[in-house]
């Protein structure tokens, strides 16, 4: 059978990935991390004099020619994966040089390694950079439309005027907590080089200070060990670290959302770009659908629906079990869509269409019926027993008579006693809500600029 991308089984492998996150995630890249790790080990040893320079060059040399199809064969004959690696390496060295090869190690050592290597380094050079992108993006849309009115919505029914920058500033303030601490947990992950239950029992039988070893292997990494490992490393940071990643890309699938619902037929205030040969539908040719906004939500799902298997992957039995090796290979794929969520919204939110028109239509759909509150509020401050009913009670009347709220205010007698008492600012709130914002277009641009600088200090890191 002639392998191909479009033999592979998961959609990530042919339709979704691209080389940078292949160039960090895949199994090939893996194993170049494993490989790493058995020449830093190697290095270790033979500064502390129990290998000559010229067995340590042999491994080393070894260790840049091992390929991936290699290890793959021999572990189909082995049945372990890291044994596999090491019987790769020892074909290609002398017998001198057999017997340092993996010396002291546990497959752990390796394999948690190289994870904590491969999350590090895809966050540091992809994943965070992109998500400081789609902040970024984020953030001038914030600044652009701080004042462009907008009727907020609750419960999918028109509420009061806000302003769309101030909507799109609740996701900068949202995603910017989870990207500073999706920052500070990638560099919480460990490593370790502890041998086969934590203690180094095997590298103490050659040397006075293991762990001096095991902190001088990890350092050239920039990685540090844990404080206490048993075979595996503690579970908890790379939790930690996919849950601040599953929050962020939850904050994407809510915006998603959002910026789907507002570019409904009906709504039309948002318009994903649509490109000139685009096809929205195989038979409806007028079919402008927002398919990036509905592909982030789909990355989502693929993530989120991994939340169960990590906190399950929590447990290890005594010193390290077996029941996690499969769902623990499966984690690179969380970081992937995660990726592919920040770079899809990144995209459609840098093209999308705002357009203003429709903004100010869907203000004034309600004939008036946003002066509610505001009538409310002024008429309770100047002391009328039952504003709220008496303002509900208007608005039915508005609702059934087909006319504007005002039209009903101004014939109303009860309302009369109280309006020569109302400033003139508060007249005109009433008489035209499309102003009755609040604090929205200042805080949004104040939320942007926060973060803005924040965004700045972190990409400077």
């Amino acid at each position: 059978m002639r392998f191909t991308r479009f033999t592979n089984i998961s959609p990530l492998d042919f339709r979704y990935l691209d080389a940078g996150i292949r160039g960090h995630l895949s199994e090939e890249k893996f194993i170049e991390y494993k490989l790493m790790f058995e020449r830093s080990l190697a290095h270790a040893l033979f500064r502390r004099g129990l290998m000559t320079e010229a067995v340590y060059k042999e491994i080393e040399a070894a260790c840049h020619s091992v390929t991936p199809d290699e290890v793959y064969a021999e572990e189909e004959r082995v049945g372990h994966d890291i044994r596999a690696l090491v019987n790769c390496i020892r074909a290609k060295v002398s017998d001198a040089a057999k017997p340092f090869v993996h010396l002291t190690a546990t497959s752990q050592d390796i394999n948690d390694s190289a994870n904590a290597l491969r999350y590090v380094l895809t966050s540091v050079s992809i994943f965070i950079p992109e998500l400081i992108e789609l902040e970024r993006t984020l953030i001038s849309s914030a600044e652009r439309t701080a004042s462009l009115a907008q009727i907020g919505r609750t419960h999918g029914q028109h509420a009061i005027p806000t302003t769309f920058g101030f909507m799109i500033a609740g996701y900068v303030s949202r995603l910017g907590e989870c990207i500073v601490r999706v920052d500070a947990c990638v560099r919480e992950l460990r490593g370790k080089f502890s041998g086969a239950v934590g203690s180094c029992n095997a590298a103490a039988l050659l040397m006075k200070d293991p762990k001096a070893m095991e902190r001088e292997i990890l350092k050239e990494y920039d990685l540090e060990p844990a404080e206490h490992a048993t075979q595996i490393t503690p579970p908890e940071p790379l939790m930690r670290f996919f849950h601040e990643t599953m929050l962020a890309v939850g904050i994407m699938a809510d915006l998603a959302d959002d910026m789907r619902h507002l570019a409904r037929s009906e709504i039309r205030e948002v318009r994903e770009a649509f490109g000139p040969e685009q096809v929205g539908s195989s038979t409806m040719p007028q079919k402008r659908n927002p398919i990036r906004f509905e592909r982030v939500k789909g990355f989502w799902k693929q993530v989120m629906i991994r939340q169960n298997l990590l906190l399950m992957d929590q447990l290890s039995e005594h010193q390290r079990d077996g029941t996690n090796f499969v769902s623990q290979r499966t984690y690179p794929e969380i970081l992937a869509y995660a990726i592919l969520a920040t770079v899809e919204l990144k995209n459609a939110m840098q093209t999308a269409r705002v357009d203003q028109a429709e903004f100010a239509r869907n203000l004034l759909s309600g004939q008036g019926s946003i002066a509610a509150e505001p009538l409310y509020i002024i008429l309770a401050s100047l002391g009328h027993p039952d504003a709220h009913e008496k303002v509900r009670q208007l608005t039915l009347r508005a609702e059934a008579e087909k006319c504007e709220l005002y039209s009903v205010i101004r014939t109303d007698s009860d309302i009369f006693l109280y309006w020569g008492r109302m400033t003139d600012a508060q007249r005109n709130i009433v008489k035209n809500p499309l102003f009755y914002v609040g604090v929205a277009s200042s805080e949004a641009s104040a939320i942007a600029k926060r973060w803005r600088i924040t965004m700045d200090e972190l990409d400077a890191k």
